[in-house]
């Protein structure tokens, strides 16, 4: 699975995949959405979204459902879904152990 060789899925990855439970999106939807969640903290430039796309799909994260020309619009596949939510569990498992230790 994309990211897990380094102990989780990169800042860019977590919030594409994250894009896509609110339906499906198109490069510039994600790209749209990905800098007014993080309030502009994570950019995504075209090379890193358009690789991070073709990764997800071969991995089957994600699934092409329209093209129109140039503009390719995709979905979370539940695979995708359960990679999103176990990282979501490391994530908070891991700022529940930097919270006990401030303590």
């Amino acid at each position: 699975m994309p990211g897990r060789d380094k102990g989780g899925l990169t800042e860019p990855m977590y919030y594409v995949l994250m894009s896509f439970l609110h339906g499906e999106m198109c490069g510039i939807e994600i790209t749209d959405f990905v800098a007014q969640k993080t309030a502009g903290r994570v950019r995504l430039g075209p090379g890193t979204l358009y690789t991070l796309l073709a990764k997800f799909q071969d991995e089957k994260l994600i699934e092409e459902t329209q093209v129109d020309g140039r503009k390719r619009t995709y979905r979370i596949t539940s695979k995708g879904r359960e990679v999103f939510q176990d990282e979501l569990e490391r994530l908070k498992a891991c700022v529940l152990d930097g919270e006990e230790e401030l303590r």
